[in-house]
């Protein structure tokens, strides 16, 4: 499993150092290249406002059993998870009622970033379904080489789950959404104590990756069945 990086160093990372660079989409003059914001430091970061930031949940409010996953749009154990895992957990558990389900991301570098600004720029109508697009199309879209041809292909799955060239490239040069993520990302990961991905907080305890069998043995023990 990929380790976290330090909170510190994902703010360097994605939010210090100078800008990140995107080409814009579709109608722009070819090469032409919009910049994410980076002028906040590390030490800004943990300054930030996180309150604006939308806790992504599925299922009902009053669920029996509350379950916290922490993953990175990157990690191939957390896309394995979501597309061999997620769905059974979804139809049985979630879907039925006894599972409330919280999905939050975790940085390790400035791809999972973008991909982040892409799921979140739907609302949360559309956060999980391009979220299950990213991990399906991870290992296209992850290793596509340059910067250049990765952000044209996370475009591309927004494009697919219905945004527009001009709404995707507000999402991504966001830089008050930007600098909140990062902040929000370091409390919850301190806050839980995460070191790898995919982890789960379930009713308060940590657990690390699981498959279906073992992940449903754990919520029926949970739920008493």
């Amino acid at each position: 499993m990929n380790k976290l990086l330090s909170a510190g160093a994902v703010a360097l990372t994605l939010i210090g150092g100078g800008a990140w660079y995107m080409t814009q989409g579709a109608g722009t003059a070819p090469g032409a290249q919009i910049a994410l914001p980076g002028a906040a430091s590390a030490q800004e970061a943990g300054e930030v406002d996180t309150s604006s930031i939308v806790e992504m949940t599925l299922g009902a409010e009053d669920a029996p059993v509350e379950v916290i996953e922490y993953a990175s749009y990157t990690c191939p154990h957390c896309a394995n998870f979501h597309t061999s895992v997620f769905k059974d957990l979804k139809e049985n558990y979630i879907d039925t009622g006894k599972v409330k389900f919280t999905y939050r991301e975790v940085y390790f570098d400035k791809y999972g970033m973008w991909a982040s600004l892409i799921a979140r720029c739907g609302g949360e109508e559309k956060f999980f379904g391009i979220t299950d697009m990213v991990y399906k199309g991870q290992q296209d879209w992850a290793r596509g080489g340059s910067d250049e041809a990765i952000a044209e292909s996370l475009r591309k799955i927004g494009r697919l789950a219905g945004l527009g060239s001009e709404e995707l490239n507000a999402c991504l040069t966001d830089s008050t959404k930007l600098r909140s993520l990062v902040a929000w990302y370091q409390e919850n990961a301190t806050r839980d104590d995460i070191s790898s991905t995919p982890s789960f907080i379930i009713d308060g305890t940590k657990h690390s990756n699981m498959n279906y069998a073992d992940f449903s043995a754990l919520l029926d023990e949970r739920l008493g069945e």
